[in-house]
């Protein structure tokens, strides 16, 4: 992938995006899905499901059928200048797109979680048209909000790497449903993966695959839990950190750095495991190599 070199001046759009995680034999595993080659946003690139969000994801019907009242969800963002239904928007559209692109739904029936069976009807009548704020009051199905931990928040720089389009993104964590499987549309995103953290580093420094940055710096996070619970505690013991990424070049190299980095106007820092990436030869690489986060990990 190219670097895009570009200036947007265009505000962020809002959007939301789930990292989907299970426990697996080797360890905590995070779903990764590969977007259509031709999408105009990371064409290619592996991505945690999500997009952005809509004018109906704090429509009345929607809210409707949330699971706690808006004005809680609100709360567990830490961003007071929001308004309830807009912060309680955001949390609709990370249930609906981690729905519409892995068919996995985050939803309770009598307070308990959606079958198999379930899944797969709601995962064909949405995809055949039914819109889900439809679907949801038809069977008397909750939005499973209590299942998100609100993890970060990723504004694209202005001078972005990889997009031509900038975003104001939430990410969440939540454990997938153990009776649910990964059913992705084969429109928007043509293949899913479920990879440790470890792995899916590796394969991206071996060139395996392709990511943005706030995958890489999550999955980077991510190699400090040995399991979902422990991850989803973390999440839910602090306010989600901003990350506004600020760009410099170095040579040849684009630098992003986080809050905390010496060349971030902010000291404080924002993220407990890095403070910036370089991009270099087409790859973002951390200063002192993936090596040194990998093989820690392994040790551990």
């Amino acid at each position: 992938m190219q670097a895009k070199d570009i200036t947007l001046d265009t505000p962020p759009r809002d959007a939301a995006s789930v990292l989907l995680l299970r426990d697996g034999a080797a360890g905590l595993e995070v779903l990764l899905m590969r977007r259509h080659a031709n999408s105009s946003v990371l064409g290619g690139a592996y991505v945690f499901p999500g997009g952005k969000l809509e004018r109906s994801d704090s429509d009345h019907a929607m809210q409707a059928r949330l699971d706690v009242p808006a004005a809680a969800l609100h709360a567990t963002l830490g961003e007071a200048s929001l308004s309830v239904d807009f912060a309680a928007g955001l949390f609709v559209a990370a249930l609906r797109e981690a729905f519409e692109e892995s068919g996995v739904l985050l939803a309770t029936q009598a307070g308990q979680p959606l079958s198999a069976d379930a899944q797969h009807r709601a995962t064909a009548a949405v995809r055949s048209g039914t819109p889900l704020a439809t679907l949801l009051a038809r069977h008397d199905w909750r939005l499973d909000t209590h299942a998100l931990a609100p993890w970060s928040r990723w504004i694209t720089p202005r001078r972005p790497t990889m997009m031509n389009r900038r975003f104001d993104t939430r990410f969440f964590l939540a454990a997938a449903p153990a009776a649910q499987d990964v059913r992705h549309d084969d429109h928007e995103v043509t293949e899913a993966r479920w990879l440790t953290p470890r792995a899916a580093l590796g394969q991206y420094r071996d060139q395996k695959i392709d990511m943005a940055a706030p995958q890489i710096v999550s999955l980077m996070q991510l190699l400090r839990f040995a399991d979902v619970a422990s991850a989803l505690a973390d999440a839910r013991t602090r306010a989600p950190p901003l990350v506004e990424p600020h760009t410099l070049e170095q040579g040849s190299d684009r630098i992003l750095c986080y809050p905390g980095d010496p060349d971030y106007p902010l000291a404080a820092p924002a993220l407990p495991t890095i403070t910036r990436l370089i991009w270099r030869n087409q790859r973002f690489v951390p200063p002192d190599g993936f090596d040194a986060y990998l093989n820690e990990s392994a040790r551990e």
